[in-house]
């Protein structure tokens, strides 16, 4: 199940640039039990090696702007090591319903704002190259993704569709290439704090392996809207589980119940 979880994560990655952490996470929590801050670390990590065999294909193609990656860099560095510290910190005080519901709510959001963008036309004639000021956007997402893995595909392509001129390929991309940057930081704090399941993350990378290399030759083969809204319209279904996990009538119970990761 695990490969399989892997496989299909790793493709749409690879296609649309989202759904590393956006779709890793909540699943790991939700469909096989682990709990959130291994989950997050997982998810980066597992993000990450995804990754690294998506992004030369499109470097192949000369498909990422080198000076617009460095602009996200330059604030997504910093944020990724401000929200690792903040789930460190959190996972140390808080009861892990809370991190359910933060995670949730995080994922929701971003969701909801990709959904947003959507479907609002990008007008090309009128279309702006505002690059310079992508260092002070990034940042909160490079804050986002350490706390909860999610952001960097659904909102770095937000980002780079409304601050720079970017083709279609080009976003994908450069923001898959950010993304691997943040994810190696990102899950190289959570390795570090021991919030990775080793067994678990074997068995999404071999699935996910396949999925990218798969999904970097779908690329501009398939549709890419129709994919993007069903992932979201489903991130929107799984923050809301989460969401329910962390404050629901049960949640108080499981709070006190330690609850190990499922690795089959």
């Amino acid at each position: 199940m695990e490969v399989l979880i892997g496989f299909l994560i790793a493709t749409a990655i690879a296609i649309t640039g989202v759904g590393a952490g956006s779709l890793t996470t909540p699943i790991l929590m939700l469909g096989l039990g682990v709990p959130p801050a291994i989950a997050v670390g997982s998810a980066l990590t597992f993000g990450f090696i995804v990754k690294v065999f998506a992004a030369p294909v499109y470097l192949v193609r000369k498909q990422v702007d080198w000076r617009v990656l460095r602009f996200l860099l330059v604030g997504g560095i910093p944020g990724v090591i401000a929200g690792s510290f903040v789930l460190g910190s959190l996972q140390k005080v808080a009861r892990e319903g809370v991190l359910y519901t933060l995670i949730g709510a995080v994922i929701g959001i971003t969701a909801l704002i990709h959904l947003w963008r959507l479907t609002q036309p990008r007008f090309e004639s009128l279309q702006r190259d505002r690059a310079r000021l992508l260092p002070y956007f990034a940042f909160p997402i490079g804050m986002e993704v350490g706390f909860s893995s999610a952001g960097a595909g659904a909102l770095g392509s937000l980002l780079l569709l409304s601050f720079t001129t970017l083709t279609t390929a080009a976003v994908v991309g450069t923001d898959i290439c950010f993304g691997l940057v943040l994810s190696l930081i990102g899950g190289g704090f959570q390795i570090g704090n021991g919030n990775v399941d080793p067994a678990l993350l074997l068995k999404l990378s071999i699935g996910g392996i396949g999925g990218a290399i798969t999904g970097s030759f779908l690329a501009g083969r398939v549709a890419q809207k129709p994919l993007k809204v069903a992932l979201l319209i489903m991130l929107l279904i799984l923050s809301g589980q989460l969401c329910w996990r962390g404050i629901g009538p049960n949640a108080t119970h499981r709070a006190a119940v330690s609850v190990e990761p499922v690795s089959k």
